[in-house]
């Protein structure tokens, strides 16, 4: 049995935060003791773990003395600050922020795609992948160990919980100022996102591109190790609270067939097959919320391209697009 671990969760009050507490408890990992970490207007907060409560204490650089391993979730610019003294303490950081996740000495990792890059974490530093990044390449990693993967398009369909709960909060007040004839709030969203959908997640790079577009592309090259992959993407916020979808078109060095395709997912842990479209069956978002595995269905032959297929999948951004994978990380050390 493994040794018990003293786990910190940094960012221990957001949605993600609470979600890796939820998944440690759930997942029975070996917790001797659990430390929830916050800014200082959260301390004295408390979160029930294995039947006790459990105070948020202050985040500082000396927190981490006797830590095994620090679950990082509370944004880019806390994780540069924070991350390096954990490590130096000897704590190994999960990440879950954009920080660390291009540098060439800290693994970026999913386990069911890339689990010995875990093993190799020099600077005690390991980066949890984006989370559109995650639950789109659960698709199509199966897809490359059987074809060889050429190029992505992709289209993402992301839940307003991917900006917080202010996201939420927002969608939320504006479709009962809608229905009840009220001005709207607009302050997360450059438009009105209720009842309409934004072309932009994160803001622009001189491409065109936005930074969360870029993200599938230098990451996936990363965890894929294909450093030659061509990626296209355009993500969109949409409508809806929790879990993320995504419209990929992908193409691979080998023909290949949408039968073939369904088969080579067989056995292949955290994704199933939902794909019965004629008989209404394929993945929505509520069909992946509060769940661990991404769905995918709509698998069909590219009518453009050669060796290409199109499909759909969904997962919970929230669980394995964050938390999940971060635990998961963990479980692996």
């Amino acid at each position: 049995m493994s040794r018990m671990k003293h786990v910190a969760i940094v960012g221990a009050t957001g949605a993600v935060g609470e979600e890796m507490r939820l998944c440690l408890e759930e997942r029975n990992f070996p917790v001797g003791k659990l430390t929830l970490l916050a800014s200082k207007r959260s301390v004295g907060k408390t979160f029930s773990y294995r039947g006790q409560d459990i105070a948020v204490e202050e985040l500082t650089h000396d927190s981490f003395a006797g830590i095994d391993i620090a679950l990082f979730s509370a944004g880019g610019s806390i994780s540069k600050e924070f991350a390096p003294s954990a490590a130096a303490a000897g704590c190994v950081v999960i990440d879950n922020s954009s920080a660390f996740r291009m540098d060439h000495d800290v693994p970026l990792v999913v386990p069911e795609i890339n689990p010995l890059a875990a093993a190799n974490h020099p600077r005690n530093i390991i980066a949890n992948p984006n989370c559109t990044t995650i639950i789109s390449l659960m698709a199509i990693a199966p897809l490359h160990q059987a074809f060889g993967l050429k190029a992505i398009i992709a289209s993402s369909y992301q839940a307003v919980s991917g900006s917080g709960a202010q996201g939420i909060a927002e969608l939320e007040q504006q479709v009962h100022a809608i229905a009840n004839g009220l001005p709207l709030e607009q302050k997360v969203y450059s438009r009105q996102i209720a009842f309409n959908v934004i072309p932009q997640v994160d803001s622009f790079t001189d491409n065109g591109y936005t930074k969360e577009e870029l993200k599938m592309l230098n990451e996936g090259r990363k965890i894929l190790d294909l450093p030659e992959l061509k990626v296209s993407c355009t993500c969109v916020r949409v409508p809806v609270y929790r879990s993320h979808s995504v419209a990929i078109t992908a193409q691979f060095d080998k023909p290949v067939t949408a039968d073939a395709a369904r088969a080579s997912y067989a056995g292949k842990k955290g994704i199933q097959l939902m794909d019965d479209p004629y008989n209404g069956k394929f993945p929505v978002p509520l069909d992946t919320t509060g769940k661990d595995d991404c769905l995918v269905g709509r698998i069909r032959k590219n009518l453009v391209l050669d060796n290409a297929l199109d499909l759909w999948v969904v997962g919970d951004q929230v669980r394995k697009g964050a938390a999940l994978n971060a635990v998961q990380i963990a479980e692996l050390l």
